[in-house]
């Protein structure tokens, strides 16, 4: 009868791991066991296993199932929760049992489970008619998102913002060529494919209707968008499919236009390592570890939020820069408040656990602990005349009553099971205290009869002792048998003593242990009450959280500021980026204190649009276009600046080319992902963007990529459409002829020298051009052979001096030995014709007439002749 229902259950949850519970333990059986054993490493067994056919089984301890649970969603399986809905003691033949929650990666609401700082979002997406629908959902926090989007490598930008652990797409995309290359994004996140009617325009609006509990969904704003309304509501359908309980906290949907913000794609996202390094994928080194001392997991989400999403308006931008400023100008009281902040818990996650059901009474103390700090937060505050603070505190609420009821309702600290009991106080309910004087007296008498049977029986070490099974029992040792008195009766036979029962023992036992089940039961309800009463409050609490997480991001940026000598940009909207003494933050803060060589830069779209800036390798060209980038990208998320002074012109969107990578599961060369990213640029910049373009070209034939360069860059500046602010970092000195004949193309080169066989870097930007790139002395620092560093540099001077065979190849490389007279190019550098280009040079071309220049050029030609026999 049990496997029956078991396997009842598991078809209703196909696609599921069906945890099952029997007493203590959830037991797996069939394929479940097989699957889940080895992930768990846990034993796999069998059940009936005298059988021909044995049931594959596998078990774990219900007290530690999140610890194995964690580690199913993290290898992509979704988990269903069977539980026991009735008292085993009352059930008649098989206790009932029912799934009660299913929790995949993106439908997690534990709090230990999910990284406090990051968000863990589960997504949607649809297609239509070459435009797509996206949602996304944060189940543990509430906040929820959606768009619609243009093509799919806008969808791609997006996966790569939101990080989610889930998507959830209708059938009909499962083998669609249009989702091709989102399949491939997101080959390593668990995708869901269900009925595609779920996600229609009717179906959608029903599902977000019921959710919300709203009569019409026009007050939303999302019946406009089609796409966002389908996505959205097949992932409501989705989530309200496999959580049993009403999930109060979910906020509204809220459309967002991507265009609305500075565009940060993935490609840029990873070449400024905004998140993580770009080569050991790690956070820190990061520019959001660089930033990121928030103290509460709320103000580090919205931290991430705001990296990934750069603010465009002007106005909303100074907002948020005089809110740092005003932190900034009192260290003392961004101090007193940053510590105020570091007692308050995560908000957000502990009222998405009160909405599912699943808070315990720990998590309602945390949530009165962290309320009962916001009025002095308030007072705070009080001293900041600042409008976006005064905004702020818009959202705070009085919960002087709440956390009232709570103080007085649950102990301050309550043990981690609701099962337990002890978690309610004394004098909340007339019940529950007389049960618990009962219980007292009971367990008072037990210990007194240990006692009173010492003394009786002359046995000095008996004991009277507890365990689930047996209840109370006295225990004896061995060697005391004889004096056992006769009203005892024998329970239990171990090694070395006897365990007995008396029947006045059982009738306090029967006494104790009804009234613990009855008070056990009794602080289940109360607190369910009191749990329920906190739901009503939800929506103040996510307000006053949403508050809290902008105060600490403003102080963090003030503190930030401080520590690392940051300065308030001007932001404005000119299409003009002026910095002074520019830094590099992660690179800065890499190094020795006070090694890093500041620079300034300058460019402005009507005057100085592209900056070509040529000079050696290592010599930091990388690092001055890069920093540039991150500093426009700090500067419109509200945060100060690494310079001395800084004015940005509102960027819409940063383009960065940096580096040479492939792509091989798509198939690309480095080329072609260097012409692809290229391409993206060409094709979607605009007079506001900022480009960054470290090298062009080098993935090909030097002449193949020299001309692409230079096709570039002269599109880049002669396209009337196009004008972005760029920077051009090469080492095609050609490219710096373009400022001769493109008006607002400027040289720029960083100055080395080479001493004694070593290099020696000014790290230092100026004007002009770069006449080496010493990449030979780079390789000899890397580490080549000396051999090789010592040939490398006779063919370098080889080919710099145009001495080739009449193949074309480089005489040194052919094996030729050019002063033995072999086949080689004419020197153009020495003897007769050193004295040809002198004279030459020294011709003043303006005083000649028409006719001397002829005559001067018939007489060149012949000494030339004379030269060349």
């Amino acid at each position: 009868p049990m496997l029956r229902q078991y396997l009842k259950i598991k078809e209703e949850y196909p696609d599921c791991i069906l945890f099952y519970r029997m007493g203590d333990f959830y037991e797996m059986f069939f394929e479940d066991a097989q699957i889940a054993s080895p992930v768990l490493g846990i034993a796999l067994t069998t059940r009936d296993k005298n059988k021909e056919n044995p049931v594959p089984m596998c078990g774990l301890p219900y007290h530690a199932a999140d610890t194995y649970l964690e580690k199913l969603l993290s290898n992509g399986f979704k988990v269903a929760i069977c539980e026991q809905v009735e008292d085993p003691s009352k059930a008649v033949g098989i206790v009932k049992r029912e799934v009660v929650r299913v929790v995949t990666p993106g439908l997690m609401n534990d709090i230990s489970s999910i990284e406090a700082n990051e968000n863990n979002y589960i997504a949607a997406f649809v297609y239509d008619d070459g435009r797509w629908g996206a949602s996304f959902l944060d189940f543990s926090t509430g906040e929820f998102r959606t768009t619609e989007l243009d093509d799919i490598t806008e969808v791609i930008d997006e996966v790569s913002k939101h990080s989610p652990r889930e998507v959830v797409m209708p059938e009909s995309l499962e083998s669609s060529t249009s989702s091709e290359l989102l399949r491939i994004a997101l080959s390593d996140i668990l995708i869901s494919y269900i009925d595609s009617g779920v996600f229609s325009a009717e179906s959608a609006s029903k599902t977000i209707a019921k959710t919300y509990d709203l009569a019409s969904i026009e007050g939303l704003g999302i019946g406009d968008a089609p796409l966002s309304l389908s996505a959205t509501g097949g992932l409501l359908r989705y989530v309200t499919d496999y959580q049993k309980g009403d999930a109060t906290h979910l906020s509204f949907p809220r459309i967002y236009i991507p265009s609305e913000f500075m565009l940060v794609d993935e490609i840029t996202k990873r070449n400024l390592e905004l998140m993580k390094t770009l080569y050991e994928g790690t956070k820190s080194g990061s520019l959001l570890s660089l930033l990121d001392n928030t103290v509460t997991s709320m103000g580090g989400r919205l931290l991430r939020g705001w990296i990934n999403y750069p603010l465009t308006d002007v106005n909303e931008i100074q907002i948020r820069l005089n809110a740092v400023e005003g932190f900034y100008n009192v260290r003392g009281e961004s101090l007193n408040i940053t510590e105020l902040l570091s007692q308050i818990l995560d908000l957000e996650r502990i009222v998405g656990k009160v909405s599912l059901k699943s808070a315990g009474a720990r998590d309602l103390v945390a949530l009165s602990t962290s309320l009962k700090l916001i009025p002095t937060l308030n007072k705070l505050l009080d001293k900041f005349d600042i409008m976006a603070i005064d905004t702020i505190r818009e959202g705070f609420a009085d919960f002087t009553e709440l956390c009232k009821k709570i103080d007085l309702t649950l102990v301050q600290s309550p043990p981690h099971s609701l099962r337990e009991g002890g978690f309610i106080m004394d004098g909340v309910d007339e019940d529950l205290d007389e049960l618990r004087g009962i219980s007292r007296e009971g367990k008072d008498w037990i210990l007194k009869i240990e006692e009173r049977e010492k003394k009786r029986s002359g046995i000095p070490k008996l004991k009277v002792r507890f365990n689930r099974v047996f209840g109370y029992y006295i225990e004896v040792s061995k060697i005391h048998a004889d004096k056992v008195p006769d009203d005892y009766i024998r329970k239990q036979t171990l090694v070395s003593a006897e365990r007995y029962i008396t029947p006045e023992l059982k009738e306090y036992e029967a006494k104790v242990l009804g009234a613990d089940e009855r008070i056990n039961a009794l602080e289940y309800d109360i607190f369910v009450d009191l749990r329920e009463y906190v739901r009503g409050w939800i929506k103040d609490i996510k307000k006053t959280a949403i508050s809290i997480a902008k105060v600490d991001v403003f102080t963090n940026f003030a503190l930030r500021a401080m520590d690392l000598n940051f300065v308030k940009p001007e932001v404005d909207e000119s299409l003009i980026t002026d910095i002074k003494d520019g830094r590099h933050p992660m690179v800065e803060k890499a190094l020795p204190k006070g090694t890093f060589v500041a620079n300034d830069i300058f460019i402005n779209a009507n005057k100085q649009q592209l900056l070509i800036i040529t000079g050696p390798n290592m010599a930091g060209k990388s690092t001055i276009i890069r920093q540039v980038a991150i500093i426009v990208l700090m500067a419109q998320i509200g945060s100060f600046v690494p310079a001395s002074s800084a004015r940005i012109g509102v960027v819409d969107r940063v383009f960065t080319r940096v580096g040479a990578s492939d792509s091989i599961v798509r198939g690309q060369s480095t080329f072609m992902v260097e012409m692809v990213e290229t391409a993206n640029i060409l094709n979607n910049a605009t007079g506001r963007s900022l480009v960054i373009l470290d090298e062009i070209g080098r993935g090909t034939s030097t002449f193949d990529g020299l001309s692409i360069a230079w096709a570039v860059a002269e599109y880049i500046h002669d396209t009337s459409t196009l004008k972005p602010r760029t920077l051009f970092a090469t080492h095609y000195h050609e490219l710096t002829e373009l400022a001769i004949v493109k008006e607002r193309v400027k040289n720029y080169y960083i100055s080395a020298k080479e001493w004694n066989g070593r290099m020696i870097f000014s790290r230092t930007i100026k004007e002009g051009v770069s006449s080496r790139s010493y990449g030979i002395n780079v390789a000899r620092l890397a580490g080549l052979p000396s051999g090789v560093i010592e040939r490398a540099k006779k063919i370098l001077e080889n080919i710099e001096r145009g001495e080739f065979t009449a193949r074309g190849i480089p005489a040194i490389i052919a094996g030729d030995d050019i002063e033995g007279g072999g086949d080689s190019q004419m020197d153009l550098f020495s003897g007769a014709a050193k004295e040809l280009l002198i004279e030459v040079a020294n011709l003043d071309t303006q005083a000649m007439t028409p006719l001397d220049a002829l005559n001067k050029l018939d007489d060149i030609v012949g000494m030339l002749k004379k030269i060349k026999n």
